[in-house]
């Protein structure tokens, strides 16, 4: 009981957040849902019809959410090295996160451009 006393809110917050998706598509759709693949199988994504296209669509969406992501981890890294104040074993952690955030940016973009060599190779042999 003391759980439900103290977080209450939490509990309806996150009640919220998980039915609202319910709640938007009842009400796009009158309140039905009708299903047009119903028994078959259909594809998820009408838009995309080969493996090419669907690997371009994943590698764009990493690419919209890792570059953001890559930014906000170096402002995450300069704020350890001012927090750190000359202070070495704080200055070696502050390190190891850039190393490991410029890493993991070379390996995003490092994916993007070899997809890309790949996809002007193959429209070039066609």
């Amino acid at each position: 009981m003391n759980f439900l006393k103290t977080n209450w809110q939490k509990l309806i917050l996150s009640s919220f957040y998980f039915f609202l998706p319910v709640f938007v598509v009842f009400a796009d759709q009158g309140g039905t849902v009708v299903d047009p693949c119903l028994g078959k199988i259909c594809n998820p994504i009408p838009d995309i019809t080969s493996i090419p296209g669907l690997v371009q669509v994943i590698l764009e969406g990493a690419l919209k959410v890792g570059i953001p992501l890559i930014a906000l981890a170096v402002i995450y890294c300069g704020f350890l090295f001012v927090k750190a104040q000359g202070k070495e074993e704080e200055l070696t952690k502050a390190k190891d996160a850039l190393l490991y955030t410029v890493i993991g940016a070379g390996i995003l973009l490092g994916s993007w451009a070899i997809a890309e060599m790949i996809q002007s190779t193959v429209n070039a042999l066609k």
